[in-house]
Parts: C-alpha cells; structure tokens; sequence
C-alpha cells in the first residue's frame, strides 16, 4: 500500500508509523508532512524512505532540506506544500492534521479518490456537507481513525440502515468526571492535560476534559452513518474498553471492545476489510472484573449540550462551534479563560454569529473556510471582553 501520512508528529501520525516500521513489507510511504516538528519530520522520512517531506511552518524550509540532503528525498513547505503532499498518488492517506489547518491538504487527498484515513475531525464537523459530497463525487473511501467512529463502523459492517436504531458512543468523562462545579472553576491546564486513559495531544486532551470532544464526534458521526441526529447519543464509561454501541430494531446490541490504544483503529483503517496485527494489550475481560456506564451530565459539562445544539441548528453552526471552540482551548491552555469559559465562550459565539447571519449552508470548502475566519474573529471580540 502506497501511504502518506498528513501530521506525521502528531500522536496519531507516530501510532501509524510504528505500525508501518512493524510491517515494512506492506506499506511505501509516499509523503510525510509536520508543521513544526522539523528534525522529527526528517528522521521519520529517513526512516521509512519516504519520497517526499513537507514543513507547514516555511521559515523550516532550509533546515528541513538541510536535514534531508542526499537522502533524495524531496522537500517542500507552507500550504502549498501541504496540498501537494496529500496530492502526490497513493493508495490511502492518513489525514491526522489537527485542526481547521487539515481541511485543505484532506480535501486534496479526498479529490484523488483514494482511501481517507480521517483523524481529521473538521472535515466532518466543519464541513460535513461539502466534505462527504467530495468523496462521493471522487469515489474516494471513507474510514474513520476517532476510536469511536472505527467501533461503530465496524459494529455497522453490512447492516441494513433500516435496521439501526441507534449509535451511542462512550466517553471516558476525562479528568474531571467526578468534579463539581466548584472545582472545575478552578480547574488548571496541568491539570487538564492529565487523560485517565488516553494519551493524546493538548487539543483533544482539553476537548475531553470539557466533554466537547464528544460533541465534535456526534456531528462526525452523523455524517459518517445513516442515521438521524436523534438517533445518535453518547454515554459515560470511564474503563474506555468499550468504544460504541450499536442497537438494533430487534432488541440486539453490537459492541466494539478494545484497549484504549489509537493503533487498533489506525490498524483498522489502514488494513479493512482485513486486519493486520498491532502491539496493543489483549483484553482480559477476568482481570478487568467489570465495565460501568452513566449517563453524562450536560449541566457540569454544558460542551456537549451546546455541541448538540448546533448539530440541530445545522448550516455551518457546527463550523462556528468548532472554530470557537479552538479559540477558547488555546486562550485556557494560555491561562487567558477559566475552564469552564471555554463551553461559554463557544455558546456566545453562536449565538453572536447566528445574530450576524454568519450560520448559512455553505456550498465549497472556501465557504467553510470563511465561516471558520469570521468565527474566530467573533470568538476573540468576546475573549477580549472577558
């Protein structure tokens, strides 16, 4: 398999290239791209033989050359060179780009019409409509790398949409599960960042602490699966073992069980509708002694309520959700805004951009991509305030 991969320093960029230095023969690395992670960058592309690197930063160019030089790998930059990465042939390209930057580069991989291995979460939540209309139009294939995407893709396999009657994905209720409001004001990033079960990057380590990221993953999955926002939900489970659930018209529930570790759906991903073998701890159901289940509390964690909202309101609600929501997480990480400001700061900004007439359906990716700019904008006017 010819494979690129979009965020190679990322967490799930290096989760793919450890498996693919376990299975060297199956797998030619086309392109690898970072944004600023440049010696990381070059030793990856060294490493597996890649054919071509890109920086996002372009002040990296000339060190990125220099770490490559006569290695015959070539090297580029900036979002040009981003694009021309996810355009380069190949078989399947793991978009794992973190945030609203991923868009571009995972439309152009989306346009060559092969797999998409989507880490990407704007693509779908920012621009669902236009983004799924692309694959379909390109013939592109579609799978999802969110373990919760993969769990209910698998769980799915085959079904008859008529049959579904509903998909619940789990959350593991982060850091502050059991916090009160009182303790969640005072809630530091250090403290944020501290996942009970997933090691991930800051973004979506702070997206599960404020219970958004399972917001974010209800509007992914509405556009991944056949079925109606009302039949989508979420549940607090906080082993992370059992990733979705699936039920049936008949009564029957199909779950997807697995470890906690990102290289089982990447392995998904990149071997469907085979499997390939991943270093992840087997389960042992006995040694575990038992997996719980709550309902989440959207009054401590009002992300997700407002995440649910927008899904409802839909047009490009969810677009403004998304870059707000990325405004306020850099402004708490920052120590600009008190955790639970960021749930906040997000509501303000829908409600402030449906007053604008900013939340319209959009027809391209350029008018996502201005939804995401004039968000942001209303985003910081309502920071600044603060």
């Amino acid at each position: 398999m010819r494979l690129s991969v979009l965020g190679a320093t990322g967490s799930i960029g290096k989760s793919t290239l450890d498996l693919v230095g376990r299975h060297p023969d199956r797998f030619e690395i086309v392109a690898l791209t970072a944004q600023t992670q440049t010696a990381e960058l070059a030793d990856a592309a060294v490493r597996h033989r890649a054919k071509l690197a890109v920086i996002g930063d372009e002040g990296e160019l000339a060190a990125l050359r220099s770490a490559l030089s006569g290695t015959g790998i070539r090297a580029a930059a900036g979002a040009d060179g981003l694009v021309e990465a996810a355009s380069e042939p190949a078989d399947c390209v793991m978009a794992a780009i973190v945030g609203a930057a991923g868009l571009r580069p995972t439309f152009a991989a989306a346009r060559q019409g092969c797999r998409i291995a989507l880490a990407n979460k704007e693509c779908l939540v920012s621009a669902g409509n236009v983004f799924t209309s692309l694959v379909a139009e390109s013939g592109a294939e579609l799978l999802p790398v969110d373990s919760e995407h993969s769990a209910a893709f698998q769980a799915l396999a085959g079904a008859d949409p008529k049959a579904i009657e509903k998909i619940v994905l789990t959350a593991s209720g982060g850091p502050f599960r059991t916090w009160s409001h009182e303790q969640l004001r005072d809630a530091t990033p250090a403290q944020a960042l501290k996942h009970p079960n997933w090691s991930m990057g800051a973004k979506i380590t702070i997206d599960s602490a404020t219970m958004m990221n399972k917001g974010l993953e209800l509007i992914e999955a509405y556009h991944l699966f056949p079925v109606e926002v009302d039949a989508l939900d979420c549940v607090v489970h906080p082993q992370s073992i059992v990733h979705c659930l699936v039920s049936y018209r008949d009564g029957s529930v199909i779950a997807q069980l697995a470890p906690p570790d990102m290289r089982t759906p990447i392995a998904v991903a990149l071997a469907w509708p085979g499997r390939m073998e991943a270093p992840t701890e087997k389960l042992d159901l006995a040694r575990l002694g038992s997996l719980t289940f709550e309902a989440p509390d959207e009054d401590r964690f009002p992300a997700l309520r407002v995440a649910k909202g927008a899904l409802k309101r839909g047009a490009t609600a969810p677009a403004v959700l998304n870059a707000a929501n990325e405004v306020g997480v850099e402004a708490f990480l920052a120590g600009k805004l008190a955790f639970p400001g960021i749930a906040t700061l997000v509501e303000a900004s829908i409600e402030g951009a449906e007053k604008r007439g900013i939340i319209e359906p959009a027809a391209c990716l350029d008018d996502i991509l201005a939804v995401d700019a004039a968000a942001r904008r209303l985003a910081r006017e309502y920071l600044a305030a603060y």
